[in-house]
């Protein structure tokens, strides 16, 4: 399976008095929604923004006090769950508390669908535990995690192998923790819940392991900082990437996630599946690493498409105001189905916006890009674009 990202561009030239709506967000905006326990507030911002490493960060805080928690997603931008799962928590009520949701953290690796970023940066090893972050975005993600201070950090990650003692060998199906004794035994309860509400294949069963400790490899994970840097309960989710579908996958880092914080931030019914169940049998494990990779795997990758309505060429002239809409109905996937259609508005930012078609209305002059990813049942990726440019 190759989760590379194949992109081809293409310009529609659009003449009008008119703008691309656009979901990135410049500064904070937000909104507010009511739920049983009362009003929840709704606002997000941007990080990086300018450069291709933008990203958005999602907080809903809710008005009965309680506990902050931070999930992060797309640190690897390979890890197809991982950073799908954090954009559906992101949109999750709360009753308690506040939460803070990262998605894309790495948006150059989930472009790229590489583990790594343009510079060959792996970010998990930007953060050295008493220092300050070892890049830019590293910096300003850990900004953020820093002015929510959160009490727990929740990083959704996936392996190419299942976790049985050596990392080398693949950490995926396992939750790693911090050292205090409450995040062991949260993770371990979780873990328990999630493997006989969700896991039907006793070899994929979810698996503990403690932290590495500060002197040994790896070194610079976020989640270490987190835990020892600002005491906060701290873990580190892994699901098999491979031979799972990215639907199962999915669902299982939901599950952990809304099993992790139902205790902290009072969830309503986010995840799914009944509250946990604990056990005692979950074995101890070896310290995390992911150094796997994706060559090797095979499968052929989807292919993205985007056509408009009305269609659009260069000799098309649109009124101000008129409405286009963008559909991706002509992607496809050679060896198996197409299960998420995510759209970028704008130059830089995060694949906020879902669905197999979207309408965006043109309001204003200049050129004005937008992305299609795809990402099929395996968790291969592909890319097209276009810019529609007027010229009034």
């Amino acid at each position: 399976m190759r989760r590379d990202i194949h992109s081809r561009r293409s310009v529609l030239a659009v003449t009008a008095s008119c703008v691309l709506a656009s979901a990135s967000a410049a500064s904070v905006v937000g909104d507010t929604a009511r739920s049983d326990a009362g009003t929840v507030s709704r606002a997000s911002f941007v990080v990086r923004e300018g450069t291709p490493e933008e990203t958005t960060v999602y907080v809903t805080t809710a008005d009965a006090e309680g506990p902050t928690a931070v999930v992060v997603g797309g640190i690897h931008g390979n890890e197809v769950a991982g950073y799908t799962a954090a954009g559906r928590i992101a949109d999750w009520p709360i009753d308690a508390g506040t939460l803070v949701v990262i998605p894309a953290a790495n948006a150059v690796a989930i472009e790229r669908g590489t583990r790594n970023d343009d510079d060959g940066n792996n970010l998990n090893r930007q953060f050295p535990e008493g220092e300050p972050p070892g890049t830019e975005l590293a910096g300003a993600i850990w900004d953020v995690i820093t002015e929510y201070d959160p009490d727990v950090v929740v990083d959704l990650h996936e392996s190419t192998g299942i976790y049985a003692g050596d990392p080398m060998d693949g950490v995926g199906q396992a939750i790693f923790h911090g050292e205090s004794d409450a995040a062991a035994d949260t993770a371990a309860a979780v873990a328990d819940a999630v493997t006989r509400n969700f896991v039907d294949d006793p070899e994929l069963e979810f698996r503990l392991g403690p932290f590495s400790s500060p002197e040994s490899d790896p070194t610079g994970l976020l989640v270490h900082k987190a835990a020892r840097d600002l005491g906060a309960d701290a873990f580190l989710a892994e699901t098999l990437s491979t031979g799972v579908e990215l639907e199962t996958r999915v669902r299982w880092h939901t599950a952990i996630v809304d099993r992790l914080l139902a205790g902290e931030l009072l969830l309503e019914d986010a995840g799914d599946g009944s509250p946990p169940e604990n056990r005692d049998d979950a074995e101890p494990s070896e310290p995390v690493d992911d150094g796997t990779d994706d060559e090797g795997q095979t499968g052929e990758s989807p292919t993205a498409r985007i056509t408009t309505a009305p269609a659009l060429g260069s000799d098309t002239t649109l009124e101000p105001g008129q409405t286009v809409t963008l559909d991706a109905s002509q992607s496809s996937d050679p060896d198996g189905e197409l299960v998420r259609y995510e759209w970028r508005l704008g130059d830089t930012g995060s694949f906020d916006e879902t669905g197999e078609t979207i309408d965006v209305t043109i309001s204003a002059t200049g050129d004005h890009p937008v992305a299609l990813r795809v990402v099929d049942d395996d968790g291969a990726t592909d890319v097209d674009r276009l810019t529609l440019s007027t010229d009034c």
